[in-house]
C-alpha cells in the first residue's frame, strides 16, 4: 500500500513539475523613435530576464502627393543596450497603403522594406563596432590614465564592423488589414519574404482577424503576434476603456482553430483621454502630475477627471470643464487576459510574450516583480 502511495504521489509532483517546465520567451515592444538604451533601461532588461524586442524602423504611409506608399518615422540615434536582447525589426504599414497601392507599387515597396532594413541594421552593426573597437583601443580606466594620448581607432573599428553581419532571424510586418485590403495585403507578404530570403517573417493579428478569421483570411507568414488590446476607439465618449478589458478580450478569443503559430502582445502602459463637450480631442500619455494636482483636477469616479483651470500639458491646450479619462488595465484584469489567452491559445518554450511598450514610466507603474509574475503565469 505504501509503495502505491509513493508512485501516485510521484506521478502527481513530476506531472505538475511538467506543467511549467516551458517557460516563455520574454519580450517587451520598443515603440519610439529613438533607439536609444541608457543605464536604467539595461538594469530593467536584466531585472527581467528579457531576451527579445520587437522594435519600430518605420512607418509606411500612403503620400496623396506621389500617389504611392513611402516610408516615413524611421527609427534614429541608435544606442544598443550592454543586455543585448535579440531585435525583431518591425513596421507598421497602414491600411491606406494596401488598399491604394497597384502590384508594381507593392513590389516596389517590399523591395525598398528589404532595402530600409539592411541600412538600419548596417547602422546597428557600425554602433555595435564603434563600440567593440572603444573597448579594444581604451581599455578599462584608460582615460584616468596621467597623459593618455587619443588613438585612432577606425582602423580598428574597420575589422570589426567587417566581422558583423546583418543577419535578423525575424521581421515583424503589422497592418490592421481589412477583409476588402486582405488580397493586396497577402499579395505584399508574399513579396516581403522574398527580400529576406533566411528570415521568417511574421504579421500582427488583431483580435477580430482572429476571431473571423474565415472573412479576414489567414496571411502567408511563418507566424502571428496577437495583440491583446486596443479592443475600442479612445475617441468614442462612452468606453471605459479602449486599451482593453478581459471580458471583451473573452469576446474575442473564443476558439483555438487558428492556422497560424501565435506569439501573444499585451499593453502594459496607460495613457489620460480627453474629451470637450463629449468631443475626443487628444491622448496624454504624459499625465502624472496634472492628475496629482487636485486644485486644478476634480475626480468625478474611478477613471474620470474635470478640469477646473487651463493648462497646458504636453504642448496640448486643455480647458476649464475639459473631461478626461485615465485608461490602464489593472493587475487583476492582466491576470484575468492571461488566463482566458491560455484557455485557448498553445504556449510553448517558443512562445514569445511580448508587452507593449518598453518605457520606464510604465516597468516601474506596474513593478518589475509583477510583471515578472505575469511572464511566469504562461
Amino acid at each position: 500500500m505504501k509503495n502505491i502511495i509513493f508512485i501516485l504521489l510521484f506521478v502527481v509532483l513530476n506531472g505538475a513539475t511538467c506543467e511549467k517546465e516551458h517557460g516563455v520567451v520574454r519580450s517587451f515592444c520598443y515603440w519610439k523613435t529613438d533607439l536609444n538604451f541608457e543605464k536604467e533601461d539595461d538594469s530593467l532588461i536584466r531585472n527581467l530576464d528579457v531576451k527579445h524586442m520587437y522594435v519600430r524602423f518605420f512607418d509606411v504611409d500612403w503620400n496623396p502627393y506621389a500617389k504611392e506608399p513611402l516610408p516615413v518615422a524611421t527609427i534614429r540615434n541608435i544606442r544598443l543596450s550592454e543586455s543585448n536582447p535579440d531585435i525583431t525589426p518591425s513596421i507598421f504599414i497602414t491600411n491606406e497603403v494596401v488598399l491604394r497601392s497597384d502590384k508594381k507599387q507593392l513590389d516596389s515597396l517590399a523591395a525598398r522594406i528589404a532595402q530600409r532594413v539592411q541600412k538600419i541594421g548596417e547602422k546597428m552593426n557600425g554602433t555595435k563596432a564603434d563600440k567593440i573597437a572603444n573597448g579594444i583601443v581604451y581599455p578599462k580606466d584608460y582615460y584616468k590614465k596621467e597623459n593618455y594620448k587619443s588613438m585612432n581607432y577606425d582602423s580598428v573599428k574597420s575589422i570589426e564592423l567587417a566581422k558583423l553581419k546583418v543577419d535578423f532571424k525575424e521581421v515583424l510586418i503589422d497592418c490592421d488589414w481589412t477583409e476588402k485590403s486582405k488580397n493586396n495585403y497577402f499579395y505584399l507578404l508574399k513579396q516581403i519574404k522574398k527580400g529576406f530570403p533566411t528570415a521568417q517573417v511574421s504579421a500582427t493579428i488583431r483580435l477580430w482577424q482572429y476571431k473571423y478569421a474565415s472573412k479576414a483570411g489567414i496571411p502567408p507568414v511563418d507566424k502571428g503576434l496577437l495583440m491583446c488590446y486596443n479592443l475600442t476607439k479612445p475617441e468614442d465618449f462612452k468606453t471605459k476603456n479602449s486599451i482593453g478589458t478581459s471580458q471583451e478580450l473573452a469576446q474575442y478569443i473564443t476558439h483555438d482553430q487558428y492556422k497560424l503559430k501565435l506569439d501573444i502582445a499585451l499593453p502594459l502602459y496607460s495613457w489620460a483621454v480627453v474629451f470637450r463637450g463629449n468631443q475626443f480631442k487628444g491622448i496624454l500619455s504624459d499625465y502624472d502630475e496634472l492628475r496629482n494636482d487636485t486644485i486644478k483636477l476634480k475626480k468625478v469616479s474611478d477613471t474620470k477627471y474635470v478640469l477646473q483651470d487651463d493648462v497646458v500639458v504636453e504642448q496640448t491646450y486643455l480647458r476649464n470643464g475639459d473631461e478626461i479619462r485615465i485608461e490602464k488595465i489593472s493587475e487583476e484584469e492582466l491576470e484575468k487576459m492571461i488566463s482566458i489567452v491560455k484557455s485557448k491559445i498553445k504556449i510553448d518554450n517558443q512562445t514569445r510574450i511580448t508587452f507593449f511598450s518598453f518605457d520606464k514610466k510604465y516597468i516601474e507603474d506596474y513593478g518589475t516583480q509583477n510583471i515578472s509574475s505575469y511572464y511566469a503565469r504562461f
